[in-house]
């Protein structure tokens, strides 16, 4: 049985032997009891979490699963349905899995940069013994260099909001280790939501277009996807809706969680009225809110899901509407 140290400090060449006895094993006959989880391939379904939500997949629509759940399904030898059980034994969703598993990922969950070295062992263990990128993806971007792992959309999430949050929503928590875990996975649900709602305004700001590469890559902290009505404000639903996301540069962020500006249920783009007085004779105001670069209204792509009215009403009441004048 594999103790935590198996997983936290795995070795490149552990990780190298597990590999060879993956990619050497059988396909398990229907209704067979399936060999148990390697750490390699336990670690990797940790880090799949991160991308990933198990629980919109039930037993029946597994095979929906999305990337990279089947790619390591096909690697394992597995179906959809044991990784994703997998990623619930680890969030503490399904007490099947051992308790040093659920340790494991509240350690790793809450420390990216050990995460990242767990990952980056792993992947290129692979490599060394034949398994190839078709094989097993890079998901997570990491193994060609050393940039950390960030989770996105952080900022919303105070540690102290988040243990305040955790402990009024489950008030019969008295286990340190699921509190660990429910803080973990609201970091990480927060991450997926940053993700989705950036995807769904294909990777520009609402508010005035900019999107930034570089290389051929997106430049990070060029655009932040934050909540309309606030995390702290949002029922469970409300925080991972990416009906109730914007994606926006830093200054038009700033400016809409701050109450500058408003969107109205014709996605329609307002200026707070004190601002807008000021913005002829300053040209910097103007070179951030003037129109341009400001659109009249949201730009979204013709595919966005839009979001929610009720979202909008809730930020023109509490925000826009109480943002002082002087």
């Amino acid at each position: 049985m594999p103790t935590a140290a198996d997983y936290l400090a795995i070795s490149p060449s552990a990780a190298r032997a597990q590999w060879r006895a993956i990619v050497v094993r059988p396909w398990a006959a229907e209704g067979s009891r399936q060999v148990a989880f390697t750490p390699v391939e336990t670690l990797l379904c940790l880090a799949a979490s991160l991308l990933v939500n198990h629980r919109r997949y039930g037993g029946s629509t597994a095979h929906r699963a999305e990337e990279p759940v089947p790619n390591l399904a096909r690697l394992f030898k597995r179906p959809n349905s044991s990784i994703l059980a997998k990623m619930a034994n680890l969030d503490g969703s399904r007490r099947n899995g051992a308790r040093h598993e659920m340790e494991v990922a509240a350690r790793l969950l809450g420390a990216q940069d050990e995460l990242a070295t767990v990952y980056r062992i792993i992947v290129r263990a692979a490599r060394d013994v034949g398994v190839t990128d078709h094989d097993l993806s890079d998901f997570l971007y990491l193994e060609h260099d050393n940039a950390p792992l960030v989770l996105m959309g952080q900022d919303e999430l105070s540690t102290n909001a988040l243990v305040d949050i955790v402990q009024m929503e489950h008030p019969d928590v008295t286990d340190k280790l699921t509190e660990l875990l429910l803080i973990a996975a609201a970091r990480v649900g927060q991450h997926r939501f940053a993700r989705d709602v950036l995807r769904n305004h294909g990777h520009r700001c609402v508010f005035c277009g900019l999107s930034v590469t570089v290389n051929d890559r997106r430049a990070p902290r060029m655009l932040v996807a934050s909540h309309i009505k606030p995390w702290r404000e949002s029922n469970p639903h409300e925080r991972l809706d990416v009906a109730n996301g914007l994606t926006a540069c830093p200054t038009h962020d700033v400016a809409f969680d701050t109450g500058l500006l408003a969107v109205n249920g014709g996605l329609r783009i307002h200026v707070h009225t004190d601002l807008h007085r000021r913005l002829d004779a300053d040209p910097a105001l103007h070179a951030a809110f003037g129109r341009p670069p400001l659109a009249e209204r949201l730009l979204l792509p013709a595919d966005a899901l839009p979001p929610q009215p009720a979202y909008l009403d809730w930020h023109r009441t509490h925000v826009y509407h109480r943002t002082p004048t002087t």
